[in-house]
């Protein structure tokens, strides 16, 4: 079976996040991504991929350029211009004659894709999409449905108390090839706003699969925040860091002075240094090749690879990427620090 990638997005409410990754590549527990979700695709037996790809196209080209060597064969289709959902996956049309998967690549959760393909063959669908159940859908598109789960409409961002159902789109789909013919070629297209609603309007097929408890869009700097918390407290598990049966995870790639403390949950990278007196964690993500000096503290963050903190530097519910120093002495605390700057979370 073969799945599409949508993985074109500028990221534009993750910054600073996103100023030097494509969104879809934004490391989780020290894993793009992508790349987490690529990995479950080939355990569901997978084996063709499409990456639909436009800003920074180059980053995930180059990160998957040995995908084959993994019995996986992967073609990247980058948009001259922003296509939207639909006119991406427009763009992709030649890929495919047959069943296939698509994707948003922001999206982090445990939708079972075997059970989600069933029922669209169950219920001899032309779409079906996998929906997500929140508290408060008045953010999202809201899709109402029969108790057959076959969809009846769709509504976007309904007034609270005006919903239809708590079921949203989770941004996972399965597609019939003969539904791209109702997308127009070339043209900016959004799947959700226009062609799903135009699928209904002319009779296709469409049904809602409800499956998964744990599901989230990596959207904003606090939802990838939430995203680690989640990993950490067991409630979403990913499949090598399974934080309900371990505390600490990556010890074996850390050279820890005998005065440093570390307390779980932590994740570390490979090639790691603690320096003396250093306190790491809890809820600590530490990427590769860090060095803390004497006396750091790292509490309740996100450290991507490449970070080395001074002596007595202490950083606290915040995000640190790729690459950055903090000075000896200096704190870093509910802050998304990079290269170029430091914003506050808000």
């Amino acid at each position: 079976m073969k799945a599409l990638f949508l993985a074109g997005g500028m990221g534009t409410r993750l910054k600073p996040l996103t100023d030097h990754l494509p969104k879809p590549m934004v490391p989780v527990m020290g894993v793009p991504l992508l790349e987490r979700t690529i990995r479950e695709l080939k355990r569901c037996g997978v084996n063709e991929i499409v990456l639909s790809t436009c800003y920074r196209s180059d980053c995930i080209e180059q990160h998957f350029g040995t995908a084959k060597a993994e019995g996986l064969k992967i073609h990247c289709v980058c948009e001259e211009k922003p296509l939207g959902t639909g006119g991406a996956i427009k763009n992709c049309q030649k890929y495919f004659n047959g069943t296939f998967l698509v994707f948003n690549s922001d999206i982090l959760s445990n939708i079972d894709l075997k059970a989600l393909v069933k029922l669209h063959r169950e219920k001899h669908a032309d779409v079906t999409i996998a929906a997500a159940e929140v508290k408060d859908p008045s953010s999202y598109g809201v899709i109402e449905y029969t108790p057959e789960d076959m969809i009846l409409s769709f509504t976007e961002k309904p007034k609270p108390g005006e919903e239809k159902s708590h079921f949203i789109n989770a941004g996972i789909y399965v597609f019939e090839p003969k539904v791209l013919d109702m997308i127009p070629e070339g043209k900016q297209v959004s799947v959700e706003r226009d062609t799903f609603p135009l699928l209904l309007k002319n009779g296709f097929r469409m049904a809602v699969y409800r499956g998964g408890e744990y599901w989230i869009d990596i959207g904003t700097p606090q939802k990838y925040m939430q995203a680690h918390k989640d990993i950490f407290t067991g409630s979403c598990i990913v499949p090598e860091n399974d934080f309900t049966s371990a505390e600490i995870f990556g010890m074996s790639g850390v050279d820890l002075d005998p005065t440093a403390k570390v307390t779980g949950p932590v994740w570390f990278g490979k090639n790691v240094r603690i320096g003396a007196n250093a306190v790491i964690g809890p809820n600590a993500v530490i990427g590769d090749n860090f060095q803390a000096g004497r006396g750091c503290e790292v509490h309740n963050s996100v450290i991507w690879n490449g970070v080395s903190l001074g002596s007595d530097a202490g950083v606290d519910h915040s995000v640190v990427t790729s690459d950055c120093r903090l000075e000896s002495g200096s704190q870093c605390e509910n802050t998304i620090y990079s290269p170029e700057c430091k914003l506050p979370f808000s």
